[in-house]
């Protein structure tokens, strides 16, 4: 017996002890559940029930992406809160099944931290999209983009680790289509969130495991920076477009 702190432990427990934990592929640590996904959906649908109760477009006006309120009212938060509105019992149906079918793999590759972090610069990525690229009277709403980054993560993910990716592949390519094809569904906000997840996933996936959490750290963060410079870019244009024109009388 070894003698520890409190009391006596056998030779084989305290090399059992100092076995550094198992971690993802991404630095995680290893989940039982992901539970960061069970949490999702249950804000999302808890947010549609109150959508619900008030008036679906009630809370998408005041709440969803629209870029005149950004620009010009400082409504920064749309950027944001559209990310958790949806439009229609089908539109939520739709992304909180995406979620329950890929969540779960994508938060145990990742674990809880990096997989939330995900989520919200994916749903962030597709605003941005959708802010620089949409109507500047339209008014959008979804969890699309971040359901996108999560399609577009999985993809990067899955090569890095040799999976079958095929079915994540048919999903991505049917639901590319039907977004340009439809003329109510956001496809600026799909790409940007695909684009943003696929980028966020390969920060943090592909960078050797001695410097796995600096590349990570300073990849995010540049990441972040650039999606606040896109959006005080796009916040000035508007404001110039709305500028009152002056000029002197002779």
């Amino acid at each position: 017996m070894i003698a520890v702190p409190v009391g006596f432990r056998c030779p084989e427990c305290v090399k059992t002890d100092n076995v550094p934990a198992a971690k993802t592929v991404a630095g995680g640590g290893l989940i039982s559940s992901p539970r960061v996904t069970y949490a999702l959906i249950a804000i999302n649908i808890a947010i549609f029930a109150l959508q619900f109760l008030q008036g679906v477009d009630s809370l998408a006006v005041d709440y969803g992406m629209w870029p005149i309120g950004i620009a010009m009212n400082g409504e920064w938060w749309r950027l944001f809160t559209s990310a958790f509105l949806h439009g229609s019992f089908i539109h939520i149906a739709f992304n909180m099944y995406v979620l329950f079918f890929l969540g779960p793999t994508l938060e145990r590759i990742l674990g809880h931290t990096r997989f939330l972090i995900l989520y919200i610069l994916a749903a962030f990525g597709g605003s941005v999209a959708s802010y620089w690229f949409s109507d500047m009277n339209t008014v959008s709403v979804g969890a699309s983009g971040a359901i996108f980054g999560l399609m577009g993560a999985l993809v990067v993910a899955g090569r890095r680790l040799k999976y079958d990716i095929t079915q994540v592949l048919v999903l991505l390519g049917i639901n590319v289509v039907i977004g340009f094809i439809s003329p109510s569904v956001d496809w600026r906000a799909h790409l940007g969130g695909l684009v943003a997840g696929a980028l966020v996933a390969a920060i943090m996936v592909f960078p050797p495991k001695r410097i796995r959490v600096a590349v990570q750290v300073s990849g995010i963060i540049g990441f972040v920076f650039v999606l606040i410079g896109l959006t005080l870019l796009r916040t000035a244009q508007i404001q110039e477009f709305f500028a009152p024109v002056t000029g002197v009388v002779t």
